[in-house]
């Protein structure tokens, strides 16, 4: 593991573009997909932007090296006059898995959650990433509920 001083997480900055991209661009592999430029830089701009119900983003630095990032949302719930927080999207890169970097990009949604309200904090994640469901189980507790699409 990492020493935890080596994990620099931060906000997403617009100077992280071309990074960034290249790490969604194999986060979206991972999961036997694509998006068009446009998408790209649609989501982009709204992890960016400052609307309050909209996506926040965050990056693991190692050494100056982008290597992770997580985008994050909060929203109103229905149970509860607090915001909750949807973890969206983490990644890592392969040359760093198991380091520290999902813990450390995690633990950083936990505390800008906490600081602004919504100490509820969930995700999903398919049944194959047995990598990250490892983290996952250490980190997080699986809830019983099962995800259903539009078809």
């Amino acid at each position: 593991m990492l020493d935890s001083t080596a994990v620099v997480v931060r906000p997403l900055r617009a100077s992280d573009k071309t990074e960034w991209a290249r790490m969604w661009t194999a986060y979206l592999a991972f999961y036997e997909t694509a998006r068009p430029q446009e998408i790209f830089d649609l989501y982009f701009d709204r992890l960016l932007g400052d609307d309050p119900q909209d996506y926040n983003g965050l990056v693991a630095d190692i050494d100056g090296k982008l290597v992770g990032f997580t985008h994050y949302l909060y929203h109103r719930h229905g149970w509860s006059d607090e915001n909750v927080c949807y973890l969206q999207d983490l990644f890592a890169d392969p040359s760093v898995r198991g380091q520290g970097v999902g813990r450390a990009l995690i633990e950083a949604v936990y505390a800008s959650a906490d600081a602004d309200g919504a100490p509820g904090v969930y995700w999903l994640t398919q049944d194959f990433n047995k990598t990250a469901r490892h983290l996952y189980d250490r980190i997080g507790k699986q809830t019983p509920f099962i995800k259903y699409t539009r078809s």
